[in-house]
């Protein structure tokens, strides 16, 4: 192409060589990545061989990657500066992928429910309540006492759930929380709930000091989860008036 009218082109022309919208060009113009042509006699914008060379490099470097903002930079930096340009530009790349990656792991931990605010045991323990048929209400409740645990005690809060693991393989242990569950909506005047606290107790006092090496909740903890449990069920509440020494808000 030369200066000939003949021979320049338009702005619909050459973003059809470049492979980019008129919009793209209207931004490289907007962004001074792109010197634009003063206008003909008819009002149109012409462009020539410069115009186009220029738009190829620009796009060029944009498919890469390159923030428009470092564009300008590049097309002007010696071979040297421009490869450093370009590493850098790279690590910061590099940086978002991680970032991206993380955020990607996150939300497929959202998707996973339970494994959000919890930890891999945890999460195991609040499984293996639901695959023995454990409401999803008191699953919920369960997992908010576990957050909280978590938060305060994580050192601890992996023992407890180490501990929680081993008790839910007993069917004694079993058949006690598909009671509690149970008993969720139960009045706290119900005939069966002392039948319940004490088959509670019982399997508690009976069961091997040495099977757990957990240790006991903080008490400020303890109260915290029973205020929690109190405010859903007043059955659970008075199931754990019901165990006392042990103050136990469920299994």
């Amino acid at each position: 192409m030369s200066d000939s009218p003949r021979r320049l082109i338009t702005i619909g022309q050459l973003a059809e060589y470049a492979g980019v919208t008129i919009k793209a060009v209207r931004v490289y113009h907007d962004r001074g990545l792109l010197p634009e042509p003063p206008r003909d006699e008819s009002g149109y914008r012409r462009y020539d061989a410069q115009h186009a060379i220029q738009l190829v490099k620009v796009k060029t470097l944009a498919d890469a990657g390159v923030p428009l903002a470092r564009i300008r930079e590049l097309l002007a930096a010696s071979p040297d500066e421009f490869a450093a340009a370009v590493a850098e530009i790279d690590e910061n790349l590099r940086r978002r992928a991680e970032e991206i990656r993380r955020t990607r792991r996150r939300i497929t931990q959202l998707q996973a429910g339970d494994r959000l605010f919890v930890s891999p045991e945890v999460a195991a323990y609040l499984e293996r309540l639901r695959a023995l048929g454990i409401g999803e209400r008191t699953l919920g409740l369960e997992r908010e006492i576990w957050i909280l645990l978590q938060a305060v005690s994580p050192d601890r809060a992996a023992e407890w759930a180490a501990d929680k693991l081993a008790a839910i393989e007993d069917p004694s242990f079993q058949s006690l929380y598909r009671d509690y569950d149970a008993a969720f909506d139960w009045s706290p005047d119900d005939p069966r709930l002392p039948e319940l606290a004490a088959r509670t107790r019982k399997w508690f006092d009976s069961r091997d000091p040495e099977a757990t090496t957990a240790p006991p909740p903080d008490p400020t903890i303890t109260r915290l989860a029973a205020a929690s449990v109190s405010a859903y069920s007043p059955a659970w509440t008075r199931l754990a008036e019901l165990t006392r020494p042990t103050n136990r808000t469920g299994p």
